[in-house]
């Protein structure tokens, strides 16, 4: 708590910004007073998945521009001891697909809030759904001519 007022911190990839990722950061902004969103850089996601498809630079300035957020930082960490500390953040919001991974934080007095991500939409999911759509469309242009045109 800074004054009378309670800090809410969310933290992502925010990789090819989605729908969920919204309803997270306004889910997040309606519980505090102070949203403050974490921006994990290219190096950390590289740490733990494959690197993001939009660069660093632009994901933190996607971040700024949306309505929610009143500060964006970068995320280098995904141990938030030292930011609880330096931030003085309430309550901490990530989504369900991290469930039990920030449970340490409640021993430093932050409320830690589990969101449910939803059905289907997700970063990941949306990068295998293009690479399926490109895997079609390449195997029809290369299938294009019927087998007795084929010229060896």
């Amino acid at each position: 708590m800074i004054g009378n007022k309670t800090v809410v911190y969310t933290s992502g990839t925010f990789d090819m910004l989605h729908i969920n990722h919204l309803k997270m950061i306004e889910y997040a902004r309606a519980l505090g007073d102070i949203l403050i969103v974490g921006v994990n850089t290219d190096e950390l996601v590289a740490s733990y998945k494959s690197v993001p498809i939009i660069p660093f630079e632009q994901r933190i300035a996607l971040m700024k521009a949306i309505k929610g957020p009143d500060i964006v930082i970068p995320q280098r960490s995904l141990d938030h001891r030292e930011k609880v500390k330096k931030l003085n953040f309430d309550i901490f919001v990530v989504g369900d697909d991290w469930v039990g991974k920030y449970d340490y934080l409640k021993e430093l007095g932050v409320e830690v809030v589990y969101f449910p991500y939803g059905e289907g939409i997700s970063s990941s999911n949306l990068k295998k759904k293009i690479y399926n759509s490109y895997k079609k469309l390449q195997n029809k242009a290369d299938n294009h001519l019927p087998m007795e045109a084929v010229v060896e």
